[in-house]
C-alpha cells in the first residue's frame, strides 16, 4: 500500500515526541495505520539549532508553507501552537487537499468555524485530540463514545501546570511563587506561565468542550475565568481544614434551557475523584443523561502524552476513521445557541476568607452585610490570634477570618462585596471562591 506521507510543523517537545513515535515504533505505527507513516518534510524555525532528536538535514525546511503545499505529502501535524501564522498553515494545507491534525487549542477555540468550514468545502477533516488534556481521549469520547448521551455536566481539570503547582504549595508547604519556580526548572511551566496561571489555557479548552457536548460556539470572554494567580498558602490549607481541595476546575452546565460557564479555582469535597488527582495530572468529569456520571484522567500536558495523542490521530486519519468522525461531528454547524447562562445568576456555595481587623464588631460588621444581601452563613472559622497589650489596644493586627455560605447567587455575593469593600476593618484583598460538593 502507499504509505501516508506526512509534513511535521515544529520540531519543539511535542513535536519532538512525535517524531519520536514515528520512527523508533516505525512498525507498530505501519501495523495500527495498515501501511508504513513516512514523515518527509519538517518545519523548524532555526535549521542551525540542535535538537534532541536526529532529523536528516534534507527533511527540514524553515518555510512552514511550502510544507502544506507540498504534493507530496498527504497529512499536516501543526504543532507551532499561537493564531499566527498557523491559521494561515492550516487553511493553505486544506485548500491544498490535504489533512490536518493539530493540538492548538486556542486557535480552534478563536477561528474554529472557519477552520472547520474550509475542511468541509475541501472535503478534508482536521483531527484535533491532542488539543485537550494532553493523553486523554475526551475528543473521542464526547465525539464518539458518548454519542447515544447528552451531555449536562463536564466539571474538569485541564491545565496540569496549575494542579502542580497547587499539589506543590499545599504539600511542601511552599508559597506561589515557589511552586511557580518548581515547575519552571522541571519544564511544566513556561518562563511566562500567564496562560496557565489565569485561567486562560483552561477556559480555552473548555470551550471546545462545550462545543462538542451542547453544540453551542462560546468564547473565553462570555463566562467567568479566573486563575490561580492570587491564591495563598493559607486558602488550600484552610480548605483542607473543611474537608476540601482547591482546584482550577473548568464547568459547563446545562440547565433549564442555558448553559453555566466558569472557570475559578473552586473547593471541591475531598471525597470526590476529582479532588484527589494531583501533580500534573488532568480529570474530565462527564456526565451524560443516560450513562450517568464518568470520570476519565491522565496526563494533561508533556511531550509524550501530548505526542500520544498527535499520532492517535495521524492513525485514524491513515485508515479513515478521521474523516468519517469528521463529517458527522456537530462542531460550528448553523444551528440554535444555548444561551450562556450569565454569571450573577450562577447559584453556588462560597468560600470568603477575609484579613480583617482584630477587633470588637467586625465579625457583625461583615454578618450583617451579607445577611442584608440574601447570603446565609454556613460556618466561621476565626483561629485564636494572640492577645494585645493594653498600651496598644489602639493599634489591631489583622487576622484571617473564613467564612463558608449556604447556596445563593452571585449576584447577591456581588452586591455585598461592594458593601464589603467599604469597610475600614475589612484588609484587601480579600479572597472569593465557589464550591462544589
Amino acid at each position: 500500500m502507499q504509505p501516508l506521507r506526512v509534513g511535521l510543523i515544529g520540531l519543539g517537545t511535542v513535536g519532538s515526541g512525535v517524531m519520536r513515535l514515528l520512527t523508533e515504533h516505525a512498525d507498530r505505527m505501519s501495523h495500527r495505520a495498515g501501511r508504513p507513516v513516512e514523515v518527509v518534510r519538517v518545519a523548524v524555525r532555526d535549521l542551525s539549532r540542535r535538537r534532541s532528536i536526529d532529523v536528516p538535514s534534507t527533511l527540514l525546511t524553515d518555510d512552514p508553507l511550502s510544507i502544506a503545499t507540498d504534493s507530496r505529502i498527504d497529512v499536516v501535524i501543526e504543532l507551532i501552537g499561537g493564531l499566527r501564522p498557523a491559521r494561515e498553515i492550516i487553511l493553505t494545507a486544506l485548500e491544498s487537499g490535504k489533512h490536518v491534525v493539530t493540538a492548538n487549542k486556542a486557535l480552534l477555540c478563536e477561528e474554529g468555524p472557519v477552520i472547520f468550514q474550509a475542511a468541509r468545502r475541501a472535503q478534508r477533516c482536521v483531527a484535533f485530540e491532542a488539543a485537550v488534556a494532553g493523553g486523554i481521549p475526551v475528543i473521542h469520547v464526547l465525539g464518539q463514545a458518548m454519542a447515544g448521551n447528552q451531555i449536562t455536566v463536564i466539571e474538569a481539570i485541564l491545565n496540569g501546570t496549575s494542579n502542580f503547582i497547587l499539589t506543590e504549595m499545599l504539600q511542601r508547604g511552599e508559597s506561589y511563587a515557589d511552586a511557580v519556580r518548581n515547575a519552571q526548572s522541571l519544564g511544566l511551566a513556561e518562563a511566562d506561565p500567564t496562560l496557565d496561571v489565569d485561567g486562560t489555557d483552561a477556559s480555552q479548552k473548555l470551550c471546545l468542550l462545550a462545543q462538542l457536548a451542547f453544540g453551542t460556539r462560546v468564547t473565553p470572554n462570555q463566562f467567568s475565568r479566573q486563575g490561580i494567580d492570587t491564591l495563598d498558602l493559607t486558602d488550600l490549607q484552610y480548605a483542607r481544614e473543611l474537608g476540601y481541595a482547591v482546584k482550577l476546575l473548568a464547568t459547563a452546565r446545562l440547565g433549564d434551557g442555558q448553559l453555566e460557564m466558569h472557570t475559578q479555582p473552586t473547593l471541591i469535597r475531598r471525597s470526590r475523584p476529582i479532588a484527589q488527582v494531583d501533580g500534573a495530572f488532568n480529570m474530565v468529569a462527564l456526565t451524560g443523561d443516560a450513562v450517568g456520571p464518568t470520570w476519565y484522567s491522565g496526563q494533561g500536558a508533556g511531550q509524550m502524552p501530548t505526542a500520544s495523542a498527535v499520532v492517535s490521530d495521524l492513525i485514524d486519519v491513515a485508515i479513515g476513521r478521521a474523516q468519517l468522525t469528521f463529517e458527522h461531528l456537530d462542531l460550528w454547524e448553523q444551528r440554535p445557541k444555548i444561551p450562556i447562562r450569565p454569571a450573577e445568576d450562577s447559584y453556588r456555595r462560597y468560600y470568603l476568607r477575609f484579613p480583617v481587623e482584630d477587633r470588637p464588631h467586625v465579625i457583625a460588621d461583615i454578618t450583617d452585610i451579607l445577611g442584608r444581601h440574601s447570603i446565609s452563613l454556613a460556618s466561621v472559622i476565626q483561629h485564636e490570634a494572640p492577645e494585645v497589650e493594653e498600651a496598644q489596644a489602639d493599634h489591631f493586627p489583622l487576622v484571617p477570618l473564613v467564612i463558608m455560605t449556604h447556596r445563593t447567587r452571585e449576584g447577591h455575593l456581588r452586591a455585598a462585596a461592594a458593601e464589603l469593600n467599604q469597610l475600614p476593618t475589612v484588609g484587601k484583598p480579600w479572597i472569593c471562591m465557589p464550591v462544589s460538593d
